[in-house]
């Protein structure tokens, strides 16, 4: 009998790597339509089952054919997409494999009671409030002084997120929010818990530098795997980061230690306790608020930015910490500064070229992925936060100074030829 790690519901690209890194260890739980419009190579039927993943009676039942099929054994269990999280969670039960219950992703994945939870234990994080209507907004913006931010119950990054200092954009920012999770009601990522009635979340704006962090939660302590400053601009959309610092170094007023405890207090109050986490936080003076806490790695470009910078390679660490296996740990303190820097299309259209052939002769960029193709059709936030993201860039500066200016000024110099959509012309303006 063949022992294989199962992955949950992850994206091709996910797939192919760890095809790679992990060569016929690993069978995967795939939706048809990530297949479907995939760019690598398909994986045999041994490997991977397409099954609609909304559907977890469907899900157990090929599960179960597949592995007496092809005399497999499942020692392990593993999801890296949030919204496959609660599918891997009714799995994992099912098998008695080890991984977070149902109810403690469901305390991650709800932005509202993640938050009620902390404040309840006594851990910094912003202030928030449930909302349904636009007087809810307006009561809670008129009881905070620097501001708020909307954003959905659930989903991902800074999609359908935004910052309201006015109430005219509290307005805006709701009707947005309420019409784009309209036109998301299939979408698994903006999933509700179950008897949750509230449309949206209404949050404490916070002023400060903003973190993300991986880090092992095991044996009632914790080790940081990465600790990156997240780059923003202020010509993005909101909550829009465009890159990643590595080693993000903490405020000296910042104690390690109590970062540590702070990280394992905030994992165990959701509920986990063994598990590779990812946290966002902001550091606002001398203190940390906690924005997000999920079992699982950073996503994005940061699974290259680690590998480049440190040779830790996230996705297999991952799969080995879930079939308790021996970790290959490395200090990610004492590199070299690498940063990440994501590429955005500035407008829509249709996608004609991105010209970064100039970049293979700076020894300063270590790799770069594109994820659109020419003609690929590209829309804008809020209607569409997929189809702008158009790869990124990894690069170590020279003599690891000002690595963040080194880097933006890398990226400017990349050539993105996007040509607009034609307005229709009506014939009273061609006559």
């Amino acid at each position: 009998m063949h022992k294989i790690m199962l992955v949950v519901g992850t994206t091709s690209d996910y797939i192919q790597w760890i095809r790679t890194s992990c060569p016929g260890r690993t069978l995967f739980v795939t939706a048809p339509g990530i297949r479907q419009a995939a760019q690598e190579a398909c994986p045999s039927p041994k490997e991977e089952i397409l099954v609609n993943l909304s559907d977890t009676f469907q899900v157990l039942e090929r599960l179960n054919k597949h592995v007496k099929t092809w005399d497999q054994a499942i020692e392990g269990i593993y999801c890296f997409d949030c919204e496959s999280m609660a599918l891997t969670a009714c799995i994992a039960e099912k098998w008695g494999l080890d991984y977070p219950s149902v109810k403690t992703i469901q305390n991650c994945r709800d932005k509202y009671v993640s938050k009620q939870i902390w404040t309840r234990h006594g851990i910094g994080c912003p202030r928030v409030a449930p909302i349904k209507t636009i007087s809810d907004v307006l009561a809670f913006f008129r009881s905070v002084t620097s501001g708020c931010v909307l954003k959905p119950l659930t989903g991902s990054g800074s999609e359908l997120v935004f910052k309201c200092t006015s109430k005219p954009e509290c307005h805006a920012a709701f009707n947005l929010i309420h019409n784009g999770l309209e036109n998301r009601a299939q979408n698994p990522l903006f999933e509700k818990s179950p008897g949750q009635t509230h449309l949206m979340l209404a949050e404490e704006l916070i002023q400060g530098t903003e973190y993300s962090c991986d880090f092992i939660c095991e044996n009632n302590a914790i080790h940081i795997i990465r600790m990156t400053r997240k780059i923003k601009s202020p010509f993005r959309p909101f909550g829009t980061i465009i890159g990643y610092v590595l080693p993000g170094q903490l405020p000296h007023s910042i104690n390690p230690d109590a970062v540590d405890q702070l990280l394992l207090k905030s994992a165990q109050a959701l509920g986990i306790n063994r598990g590779i986490c990812m946290v966002d936080f902001i550091v606002s003076g001398n203190t940390i608020q906690l924005i997000e806490l999920t079992p699982r790695p950073g996503g994005d470009c940061l699974p290259y930015l680690l590998k480049m910078s440190t040779g830790t390679d996230i996705l297999k660490l991952s799969l080995d910490f879930a079939r308790h296996s021996p970790l290959e740990l490395t200090r990610y303190d004492t590199v070299t500064p690498h940063v990440g820097i994501r590429l955005h299309a500035d407008k829509s259209g249709t996608l004609r070229g991105i010209e970064t052939r100039h970049l293979l002769a700076d020894t300063r960029v270590k790799h770069i992925l594109l994820t659109k193709k020419p003609g690929r059709q590209i829309t804008l936030p809020p209607d569409d936060y997929d189809s702008w993201s158009l790869g990124h860039v990894i690069i170590e500066p020279s003599n690891g100074k000002y690595p963040e200016s080194q880097a933006l000024s890398i990226a400017r110099t990349i050539d993105i030829h996007i040509e607009p959509h034609q307005k229709p012309t009506h014939l009273s303006e061609a006559s």
